[in-house]
């Protein structure tokens, strides 16, 4: 039985929880035990927290028992990317830098889901300051559950494999230019980067001031919508929180979606698409139309520049966060670290004034083609590569970013729109690798795209299918 719990969805865990035919205590064991069967392959946890966890799924039980059950995560366990502040316990951001690093204080988003009642698990692998080369790290890259040859794609690669092992239901990632989607693509679970201010980042450790996203992972729609329910809204110690109201989002998620209008960019994004990914993409468009959405041919304009601003801002931004440790501790950092920290340094304030201005007419831009659209569809890249053919694997874009493969993530964190990855598909051939669609929507309205998200996931089985090494 226990081993048969980390297969099910948060739903009907937090149902068994409710009625008191699950325990928190008994949960939090099946996932430890997942965790201790699965870990020193994947490689997902830097930290586990296991005796407070277990203190943790007591005080729950006793809560729950007492008839004070706080809502559908009460004793829901979950893990964070190790850049998540966690008062107490180690936050090492993947580096030898901050390898010893305990924080005074609690980050928002964990502090909010603790006040949900949900239990932390631990902390999971990540690239370097969510900018390294994906190789080195403090015990080595995590590797794809689908296969451990794989990567599961960065720099959130820890939030997306415990994930996929079924070692805890719920994750947190952050995202500066597709750091929750890769993962969840490659991984074959649900991503969503909210929009920018929507959920606060403090405590979560810097990349990008004004790029910086923080949002939930988990194996379905359902489950993101509510891990998003419990961390979002305004916060007064983060300068970027937005003020805007927070809607109840499990309402939505029962709303029709026939009439939705979802624009299609086919002239630059789906360029250099694998034929596999392709395929995938074409059979969930027409699982799409078949639910009565309309698929409408849109155009982006300039659609290249949105990689172009990225790459100036997020190396010009990093470069101020990281400027002390670039100074003290360079011999620590990953070398692809220190070299694009190096390089970000070189960008003049004209550089950087002038990639904020075209990110104003970006946006510009994506505002007119949401008065066409409800919803614009994109691909969330191809499978995963092998572990060693992952030479970047990041947030940070080459500058400049390279032709061949036009990027898909930067738009929605250069504009702040949320965006949704989702499975929708396998490679046909083995090794047997998810493959994700990609949903943006318009500022605030994760309502939206979660509404379709989930409608997707109730006439498709892609997110319910499991990993071999898992089973």
């Amino acid at each position: 039985m226990s081993e048969a719990l980390c297969w099910l969805p948060v739903s009907e865990l937090a149902s068994l929880l409710k009625r008191r035919k699950l325990s928190p205590v008994e949960l939090v064991q099946a996932c430890l035990q997942q965790t201790e069967r699965m870990n020193p392959k994947v490689k997902a946890f830097l930290t586990i927290t296991a005796e407070q966890a277990l203190d943790q799924a007591r005080a729950a039980e006793r809560e729950i028992r007492g008839g004070r059950y706080r809502g559908p995560l009460h004793g829901i366990p979950y893990a964070v990317k190790d850049l998540i502040a966690t008062k107490g316990i180690r936050t090492t951001n993947g580096s030898k830098v901050t390898a010893q690093w305990v924080p005074d204080h609690e980050s928002t988003v964990t502090t909010r889901l603790h006040a949900a009642g949900a239990i932390l698990l631990g902390k999971l692998n990540l690239l370097e300051f969510a900018m390294g080369s994906g190789q080195k790290g403090l015990q080595g890259p995590a590797r794809n559950p689908w296969d451990l040859a794989y990567s599961p794609s960065g720099s959130s690669s820890g939030s997306g494999a415990a994930l996929a092992a079924r070692m805890v239901p719920l994750t947190l990632g952050s995202d500066t230019g597709g750091s929750i989607r890769g993962p969840a693509k490659s991984c074959g679970v649900v991503g969503l980067k909210p929009t920018y201010g929507r959920v606060s980042l403090h405590g979560v450790t810097t990349l990008s001031w004004t790029l910086d996203h923080v949002g939930p992972m988990a194996r379905s729609v359902a489950d993101a919508a509510w891990m998003l329910q419990a961390i979002a809204g305004f916060d007064e110690r983060d300068p970027y929180a937005a003020q805007e109201p927070v809607p109840d989002y499990s309402k939505p998620l029962k709303a029709p979606v026939r009439g939705l209008r979802v624009g299609v960019p086919k002239s630059y994004f789906f360029n250099k698409v694998h034929p596999d990914t392709n395929a995938a993409l074409q059979a969930a468009m027409e699982t799409l139309r078949k639910m009565g959405v309309v698929l409408v041919d849109v155009n982006i304009p300039q659609a290249p520049l949105y990689s172009t601003a990225s790459a100036v801002i997020l190396a010009s931004e990093s470069a101020a966060f990281h400027r002390t440790r670039l100074q003290q501790h360079a011999e620590l950092l990953d070398p692809l670290v220190r070299e694009r920290l190096e390089a970000g340094a070189t960008h003049t304030a004209v550089d950087y004034i002038h990639a904020l201005r075209l990110r104003t007419v970006l946006l510009r831009h994506i505002s007119q083609v949401f008065e066409k659209v409800d919803i614009l569809l994109l691909p969330a890249g191809n499978a995963a590569p092998r572990l060693e053919e992952e030479i970047v694997g990041t947030d940070l874009p080459p500058d400049p970013p390279p032709a061949p493969r036009p990027d898909t993530f930067n738009l929605a964190n250069v504009t702040g729109i949320p965006s949704l990855v989702l499975p929708c598909g396998f490679t046909p051939s083995s090794p047997r690798l998810p493959l994700g669609i990609q949903f943006c929507g318009r500022h605030f309205e994760e309502a939206t795209l979660l509404r379709l998200g989930h409608a997707y996931q109730l006439v498709t089985d892609w997110h319910n299918q499991k990993p071999p090494i898992a089973t």
